[in-house]
């Protein structure tokens, strides 16, 4: 085709030029993906504005952007694009909670409240537990933010500008005359926010006299040459009691994304006040992210953050015991008191013996809220420190000097940079520069008491109620029942008292059922004092027991008995399954039953046949070494002769086939 006119020629040019801002806009939006998947969101964030300039799907690139600066803890700057991904129609099914958790970190309640409700609402079957525990939670907290913002105390607020930069200062520890802390200012610029790596530094102590004033601290230096690696974040240091033992969190180089190669290391203060070097701790997870460590006050136990499998969601506090050989024990999760569906973090205890944290999943006022928790008659109460304590933004790290003065670390507004320290004193304001806050005084405590009903069903389609069950509801503590009824024609039973902070089991058995019973914990269960507005609430649980029929060569499928190809060891998740058919068999002494493996079709019928047998047998065997008697279980091998699905065409459907069933031969 031959141009020969300017009007025709400039045509193409201007089309070729708008193709060529199109594929550069493309080209930038790809790069901020792999950027983002591999856990480089400020990187990411570069390369998405300059997609913005192009004709890139604007809810998918505002949704990138807003998870970019969530996910490096810039929930300010995120709100914003999650509005316009959520203007732009996104089908992300987790844009509204993340959208409401930023509206609360910038004080915007009423808002975050809306978008709260609206995810809690429209959330999909298949979110986690945790994730909508943790929204309704927050729903709740919302609702009663009024409450929460009258508690107030009076506390003088200081930021240590001296000691602040633009970047972030947090995690302060005294350790003799010197202020420890943590901050970004290392070479090394970390990936995940644009910041420079952190590192361990130190200054001396500020004095502070009666008045609440304090003196000019020395310029900060570096903690230790020997801890000061460039191109890893170090920090949150903990001190013995002796001060000669120090443990720490190191990691995130950048080649693991969330902050899986986090640890926790130790180092021990030698000949010419040198630090060794350190060496990683057994108790760190190495598939999980483990942090912010703090000593008790005889520096026998340690506690520290973690978000290792098997927790109550997010990151939880554990604590390990340490031996006269410096030996830690086996780190204990915390318990649903402490910790929540939400983070906690930050532990740290107290010149009061009290422990101390910082947590978004108990009630506050914004994104972490300092709380502290008392353990007395085995109840632990947590409660908010309140105002000024606390605020909308993230608050964190608190420790005490003396019984009434202290740092701690927040990111609210008004500071130098990222997250800043600040120093607190209890008492009236004394100078212009400091923030205070009225005390509020607390009425007398409100009590709640607890109840437990429920109901006993078939687990038949419809569900029916059974009648005449007879239910039992165990003390786990000493294994006797607290409560026995039978149940009515509708197969209700209740209401029972309950204890703070105690585990129990309800039992219930009929005849021609299966025995079942359900664990019921009163952890994390109680109701906080802040949503208290009577002197007296009952509050009564509803248990749902359903029953299986104990008919003859009735089978059941076991779930999540997985096996590793080719083999048929049992693994740690499948051993967790077995052990629940182990229980159903000790509550019911006179069931026999057959145990059945089934392969899918995929190997020969002859090698199937003796993989399925193996692995029943090794299934019985663990059952059979938990105390079940030999003459009540039989393994069978199916091999690929009873298949769920024939034909199957893909792995979800091979692995409904590969499955492990109890049949019932006697009862």
């Amino acid at each position: 085709m031959k141009i020969n006119t300017l009007p025709a020629l400039l045509t193409v040019l201007g089309l070729t030029a708008g193709l060529s801002g199109c594929n550069s806009a493309m080209q930038a939006y790809k790069k901020g993906v792999r950027h983002y998947d591999a856990g480089e969101y400020n990187l990411a964030l570069t390369q998405f504005e300059k997609a913005s300039k192009g004709n890139i799907d604007p809810a998918r690139l505002n949704y990138y952007m807003a998870e970019s600066y969530r996910q490096s803890n810039r929930f300010a700057e995120a709100a914003p694009f999650y509005q316009k991904a959520i203007d732009a129609k996104t089908t992300e099914p987790n844009a509204h909670l993340y959208y409401g958790y930023a509206l609360k970190s910038e004080g915007r309640y009423p808002d975050a409240l809306a978008q709260l409700q609206q995810f809690v609402t429209d959330a999909p079957k298949t979110t986690a537990k945790a994730t909508l525990d943790k929204a309704q939670r927050e729903v709740e907290t919302l609702k009663a933010i009024n409450l929460i913002a009258q508690n107030k105390s009076l506390i003088t607020l200081k930021n240590m500008g001296g000691l602040n930069s633009a970047g972030a200062e947090f995690a302060p520890v005294v350790k003799g005359d010197e202020l420890v802390f943590t901050a970004s200012r290392k070479e090394t610029q970390y990936k995940n926010n644009g910041q420079q790596m952190l590192g361990l530094y130190k200054t001396k102590l500020p004095s502070t006299d009666e008045t609440g004033a304090t003196t000019a601290a020395g310029a900060p230096e570096k903690f230790s040459t020997n801890i000061f690696q460039g191109d890893v974040n170090e920090g949150t240091p903990a001190f013995s009691k002796d001060g000669k033992t120090m443990v720490f969190a190191r990691g995130n180089n950048g080649k693991r994304k969330g902050g899986l190669d986090v640890d926790l290391y130790l180092s021990r203060l030698g000949e010419g006040n040198a630090w060794s070097q350190p060496i990683r701790l057994p108790i760190s997870d190495s598939t999980a992210w483990d942090g912010s460590p703090a000593f008790s006050g005889d520096s026998k136990t340690l506690y520290f953050a973690s978000n290792r499998a098997g927790g109550a969601g997010g990151i939880d506090l554990y604590r390990t015991s340490i031996d006269a050989s410096g030996r830690f024990s086996r780190p204990v999760n915390m318990g649903r008191d402490i910790n929540t569906p939400g983070d906690e973090m930050f532990p740290y205890v107290g010149p009061d013996a009290k422990l101390y944290f910082a947590s978004d999943g108990h009630p506050g006022l914004g994104k972490l809220d300092v709380f502290v928790a008392t353990r007395s008659g085995g109840v632990t109460r947590v409660e908010n420190m309140g105002q000024p304590i606390n605020s909308p933004a993230d608050d964190f790290g608190l420790i005490y000097v003396d019984p009434t003065k202290g740092y701690l670390a927040s990111n609210r507004t008004g500071g130098k940079g990222d997250d800043d320290i600040y120093f607190f004193r209890e008492g009236p304001e004394t100078d212009t520069t400091t923030t205070i806050v009225e005390k509020n005084t607390p009425g007398a405590p409100k009590t709640v008491r607890y109840f437990l009903a429920g109901t006993v069903s078939s687990n038949d389609t419809p569900v029916t109620p059974l009648d005449s069950a007879r239910v039992r509801i165990l003390d786990d503590a000493t294994g006797e029942p607290i409560a026995e009824a039978t149940t009515g024609q509708a197969g209700t039973f209740g209401k029972y008292p309950l204890q703070e902070g105690k585990d129990y089991t309800v039992l219930a058995e009929r005849k021609g059922y299966l025995t079942r019973r359900e664990p019921f914990t009163m952890q994390g269960k109680s109701i906080p004092q802040i949503f208290l507005t009577k002197p007296q609430t009952d509050t009564t649980f509803n248990v749902a027991l359903l029953l299986d029929k104990g008919t003859l060569n009735k089978t059941f499928v076991l779930e999540n008995i997985y096996y590793d190809f080719d083999k048929f060891n049992i693994r740690p998740d499948a051993a967790e399954e077995l052990d629940k058919l182990v229980t159903i068999m000790k509550d019911n002494p006179t069931l026999k039953i057959e145990l059945g493996s089934h392969t899918d079709a995929q190997g020969t019928d002859s090698y199937n046949n003796k993989l399925s047998q193996n692995r029943a047998q090794s299934a019985v065997d663990y059952i059979i070494s938990k105390g079940i008697d030999t003459s009540r279980i039989t393994a069978k091998g199916y091999g690929e002769t009873q298949l769920v699905v024939k034909n199957a065409k893909n792995d979800e459907e091979h692995q409904r086939n590969r499955r492990t069933e109890f049949k019932i031969l006697a009862i």
